[in-house]
């Protein structure tokens, strides 16, 4: 018996094929229809019920801003009541970090542009009122990484720098307002149609947080297209970026490439020497962490 087998009606289903890519622990499967038309099945352990039915809700409540994002169906209790399952739809296209390279740079520029508008939209969606406040909520987090990291057993070359820029600049969170997050947002989980149309994929780490700590993983999309990442600041923005908003990236990003080794060591060696790689590129792109900007970043618009 296969884990999605007894999820009503997927005997009708025409085709089943497993996804692998990325490093989430659910199960992805696209599935065909007997219409023709895909859906993408996510499979999670049964303990996650509660948070997939909030996930449910808010990506549902995420309808009228008009993103084009995979949006969910329907969900409930499968593999003999041993996981939760959520169908949603299936964005057709190819992974934005593969394709955007092969773009002009005026193209990889107007889609990062498109991509922090996009994130400003998804931002408008507020916070629960009794959410606690960001700066005990992170400053906690920022103890459990850093504990994480001095306990993993190796270490980042240069790590002295992030952790003096951390827990000197705390301060920065205090006061910050807070709004939905998608938790995961850079150009990996992002999709280009025929059309060079922008979609965004895979919320499941979707929490509620400052806004621009949204901003933590664009070192990748930097290492794809530092074009697409100076876009995404200037779409984000519109107009004058905040200097504020730059030593909080900084912050964030450091936060980011403390927690990032914890994590690549639970996949393997390549993962890490990935993780050290983009390090050394961040560390060096703020000048050892002493410049306010990184110097891939260009204030000037190509607008």
């Amino acid at each position: 018996m296969t884990i999605y087998q007894d999820i009503l009606g997927a005997r009708k289903w025409k085709k089943v094929e497993e996804v692998k890519k990325g490093w989430s622990l659910e199960k992805k499967f696209k599935i065909t229809l007997d219409s023709g038309e895909t859906r993408l099945l996510r499979i999670v352990d049964r303990e996650q019920t509660e948070r997939k039915q909030r996930e449910f809700k808010l990506l549902s409540d995420l309808k009228p801003l008009n993103i084009w994002m995979s949006t969910p169906i329907e969900t409930g209790i499968c593999n003999g009541g041993k996981s939760v399952y959520t169908l949603f739809t299936w964005l057709e296209g190819q992974d934005a970090e593969i394709l955007l390279p092969k773009y002009s740079l005026e193209k990889q520029y107007a889609l990062g542009k498109e991509a922090g508008e996009i994130l400003k939209k998804l931002h408008s969606y507020s916070a629960p009122k009794r959410q606690p406040q960001w700066e005990k909520r992170y400053n906690e987090k920022i103890d459990l990484k850093i504990k994480a990291y001095q306990q993993c057993g190796d270490s980042l070359e240069g790590d002295q720098y992030y952790l003096k820029y951390i827990n000197e600049n705390r301060h920065l969170l205090i006061d910050r307002p807070q709004c939905f997050q998608h938790g995961d947002y850079h150009i990996g989980n992002m999709i280009l149609n025929d059309q060079r149309e922008l979609g965004i994929i895979d919320f499941n780490r979707f929490n509620f947080g400052d806004p621009w700590e949204e901003f933590n993983r664009i070192t990748f999309s930097a290492e794809v297209s530092t074009e697409f990442a100076i876009g995404q600041i200037h779409g984000y923005f519109r107009k004058e970026v905040p200097l504020k908003f730059f030593k909080l990236l900084k912050f964030y990003i450091a936060v980011n490439q403390i927690a990032a080794l914890p994590w690549a060591l639970e996949y393997g060696r390549a993962d890490v020497e990935i993780i050290k790689e983009l390090s050394q590129k961040t560390l060096k792109s703020y000048g050892d962490f002493i410049a306010s900007k990184p110097n891939w970043y260009r204030e000037k618009s190509r607008d």
